[in-house]
């Protein structure tokens, strides 16, 4: 049985993410800063402090990862500790997954990611594919989502607000624009799921890749 690492555990993709695999009968680990309630009688906790993490932190041998930390700039307190979280303790975990055999990773990204853009999430986000993408998997499955829906354990009144305009907006982006539709986290969570033993390679994921049906 392969085994996989669900990193961000406790967020909307990647709660959606450990209790699908759950549900399939794998034995998912879930990476996570505290205990996490309902945890599913298959899934093993893996409690870690990310600081020390960075140091001298290893994992598990796992087969495959699943990026699915992620915060706001406001909840973070400044850039530099967002980029911290979705940067640095995101490469890190792919870094040390890659050092105990995992062979693919699966990342929610954004859309609109650009390692070059002039606005300093999408920014962020981008140069964390590329980052990712040096360090030798065989596999990256890159997901770039708009909004996602779902409901978080914290509140976010911005996303609440996009999660409203959206029921507008969504049915109105055809064509290239419907990357920029909003999607819920457990249609983006199976989607991830599904695609983890795909072809070799970079491969990118948008709104028309998902399981949004």
């Amino acid at each position: 049985m392969k085994k996989f690492i669900v990193a961000g555990a406790t967020g909307l993709v990647g709660k959606n993410v450990l209790h699908q695999l759950a549900a399939r009968g794998s034995m998912p680990i879930a990476l996570a800063r505290r205990q996490i309630e309902g945890l599913p009688a298959n899934a093993e906790l893996l409690e870690i402090d990310f600081k020390q993490f960075l140091i001298d932190g290893e994992l598990p041998q796992c087969d495959h990862l699943y990026i699915c930390l992620g915060t706001t700039i406001k909840k973070a307190g400044s850039r530099d500790a967002f980029r911290t979280v979705d940067f640095e303790y995101s490469l890190a975990l792919a870094q040390k997954a890659k050092e105990a055999g995992a062979t693919g990773v699966s990342l929610v990204s954004s859309v609109g990611a650009d390692s070059n853009s002039n606005a300093f999430y999408l920014k962020t986000k981008g140069q964390l594919e590329e980052a990712i993408k040096t360090l030798g998997f065989s596999s990256v499955n890159i997901y770039r989502p708009g909004i996602l829906r779902g409901d978080r354990p914290e509140s976010r009144p911005l996303e609440a607000v996009g999660k409203i305009a959206c029921r507008l907006i969504d049915p109105l982006l055809m064509g290239r624009l419907s990357q920029y539709r909003s999607i819920r986290a457990d249609f983006l969570a199976s989607t991830m799921i599904d695609n983890t033993d795909l072809e070799e390679g970079v491969n990118y994921f948008y709104f028309k890749n998902f399981n949004a049906k």
